[in-house]
């Protein structure tokens, strides 16, 4: 009720992450379980025509579907097109837990929901075998791809690995050979993002592009001037991605607030190389000399 008061009238309805510090996601409330339960929710109090409700779709599978394979040459060629490898050990959804995925992905849109944003991806055939998969599952809906931008190598390795996104060799092979070059990185990072962007557009499979772009616009920027030949890279004021550090499945960067172990809240004044942060701590101001403290990757959480 809130949201539409506000005049908010667009939903991603999404179940969310554990908490910073726990692995395990549990539900707060019998009601919402899933996001299955958000989407019946707003669709029976508030009927049709209040809210547009997007939904996540997962390419690779959810996460929590994915499995750790003993022996890859028992998977089968789906299997094995949507597969990852981390520190030698490969992962994929297995066939069986993708239909059950994807028959889950069809409860929340026959509950209401009204298109799907994808999971970030950096193989584009994975994505658009995803799309033929839907529309062979009678998921007729508009189908956005979720695209994350790569602005640091450091970033993108914790990201992919977290979420056991498939990586093409090529793409690990280039990264790794430019990644103590974050100047090259970004500049990589735009030349791949519209490759991938145009790839998707000439598919003729997608409506719309979705960029997930963690407050950093430079990489956004110049995909964009990249396939339109605009000048929007030249207005960016955005140093780069070593203004942030992945804290859980969020990010925080200067100027944002945080909640630490010790102190109690401040603001982020410079993030350091190790992921530790120096911060400002709000109930010191006025009484302290110097207000900041430096206080170390996992000890400070971002405030949403």
């Amino acid at each position: 009720q809130s949201a539409l008061d506000g005049g908010i009238t667009n939903i991603v309805a999404l179940r969310g992450d554990p908490p910073h510090g726990e692995e395990e996601w549990k539900a707060s409330s019998v009601d919402f379980t899933c996001a299955l339960d958000l989407v019946k929710f707003i669709r029976a109090e508030f009927g049709q025509e209040n809210f547009g409700i997007a939904v996540a779709g997962y390419p690779e599978g959810h996460p929590n579907a994915i499995s750790q394979i003993d022996d890859p040459s028992t998977l089968t060629d789906s299997e094995k097109a949507r597969s990852s490898c981390f520190d030698g050990i490969t992962y994929t959804c297995k066939d069986e837990d993708y239909k059950k995925e994807m028959a889950y992905l069809k409860e929340k849109i026959d509950a209401g929901g009204d298109l799907i944003i994808t999971q970030m991806f950096f193989d584009v055939d994975v994505f658009l075998q995803f799309v033929d998969d839907c529309r062979a599952f009678g998921i007729t809906c508009p189908i956005v791809p979720g695209l994350m931008c790569i602005n640091a190598y450091g970033g993108f390795t914790k990201m992919t690995k977290f979420c056991k996104t498939r990586v093409p060799e090529f793409l690990s092979t280039k990264l790794q050979s430019i990644k103590d070059d974050p100047t090259a990185i970004k500049e990589y990072g735009m030349e791949f993002g519209a490759q991938v962007c145009q790839k998707l557009v000439d598919s003729g499979k997608v409506e719309a592009l979705h960029f997930y772009t963690l407050n950093l616009e430079k990489v956004v920027y110049g995909i964009l001037d990249k396939l339109y030949g605009s000048d929007l890279l030249g207005m960016t004021q955005e140093s780069d991605a070593k203004s942030m550090v992945a804290v859980g499945s969020a990010w925080a960067r200067v100027g944002d607030s945080v909640k630490t172990v010790q102190h109690g809240n401040g603001t982020v004044l410079e993030v350091l190389a190790d992921g530790a942060a120096k911060i400002k701590i709000e109930s010191w101001e006025g009484t302290r000399e110097d207000p900041t403290v430096v206080v170390q990757k996992g000890d400070y959480e971002k405030v949403f």
